[in-house]
């Protein structure tokens, strides 16, 4: 009787254990990725955000050259 229970418990326990040591690769994996995903993100919003100020700064120094040479030009007329 303690034999046939061993039989059934013994591949249990090591089925158990091969599952437990997946969960946890499948887990590393989802955090690698979320992590990798979170990190790319974060830096595409970071440059737009950049690319998005250095326009903004060109377009006012434009803005304001021209409105500098319509004073001037008025002034001088």
């Amino acid at each position: 009787m303690i034999k046939a229970a061993r039989r059934l418990v013994m591949p249990g326990i090591l089925l158990f254990s091969i599952g437990l040591s997946a969960c946890a690769e499948f887990k590393e994996t989802g955090r690698i990725i979320g992590h990798t995903t979170r990190d790319v993100t974060r830096n595409i919003g970071h440059g737009s955000r950049d690319a998005v100020k250095t326009i903004g700064k060109g377009t006012k120094r434009v803005v304001k050259s021209i409105t500098e040479d319509e004073t001037n030009a008025t002034d001088n007329e």
